[in-house]
């Protein structure tokens, strides 16, 4: 039986670059940081949760359609915010860029995107209260 899942794969061109952007400008903390003989195995996660991403060096695939020529861009990396609105300003002061000037209210809650330093999509999202 499945347990959890461990890490999913963010392909990028400079895996220095993409550390500094998931965690000085997202916020999210440095856990592996490992040479290895197919290359440095680097990945981040949001403190006090045990899921991680691989930023994986491979500058083919970063921010790059998957499979044929004009085939869908990849779904984002969707992270959750306990205070969307309030986590965009401070996002934006550090320079991320966003697919739109503000957060969007949904149904299910708060949204808005924005990309790596590669294109790769990152949707960050607040569920909305219950109750």
């Amino acid at each position: 039986m499945l347990t959890r899942v461990m890490y999913v794969t963010v392909f990028v061109t400079d895996q220095d670059r993409a550390l500094r952007f998931y965690t000085e400008q997202l916020g999210l903390e440095k856990r592996i940081d490992h040479p290895g003989p197919d290359g440095r195995f680097l990945t981040v996660g949001a403190p006090g949760h045990p899921f991680e991403i691989i930023l994986w060096s491979h500058a083919a695939a970063a921010g790059q359609p998957a499979g044929r020529e004009g085939a869908a861009v990849p779904g984002p990396v969707v992270l959750e915010s306990d205070d969307l609105r309030k986590d965009f300003e401070t996002w934006r002061e550090r320079g991320v860029v966003f697919d739109a000037p503000e957060p969007v209210e949904y149904a299910f809650g708060i949204r808005i995107e924005a990309t790596d330093p590669d294109g790769n999509r990152i949707s960050l999202r607040q569920q909305k209260a219950v109750g």
